[in-house]
């Protein structure tokens, strides 16, 4: 197991608000990603805040354009029957 937890904080990704592995600045990363991702969620103002209080703007910059990007190919690649590679497998609880 890598020594950041790696491998269990992947398998407990989609539990994340439960689980106990991540710092407060991944569960910000998360909970970014989710409000970027999800249609009637919003990034406010004070939302922009706590996501500033860990990250810098060019690296809040790369994380949006991670997200963005990985948004744009879970809407491609299916509708032109590219399959998963296998490198990731979603859990559900």
């Amino acid at each position: 197991m890598e020594s950041d937890g790696g491998e269990a904080k992947l398998s407990e990704v989609a539990t994340w608000r439960d689980s106990r592995l991540f710092s407060e600045a991944e569960r910000v990363a998360l909970e970014y990603a989710e409000r970027v991702t999800i249609t009637d969620q919003k990034v406010d103002d004070a939302f922009f805040s706590r996501l500033k209080q860990h990250y810098t703007e060019a690296q809040i910059v790369e994380l949006t354009a991670a997200i963005a990007f990985e948004n744009y190919r879970s809407k491609f690649n299916p509708s032109l029957g590219i399959e998963a590679q296998g490198f990731c497998t979603i859990v559900h609880r």
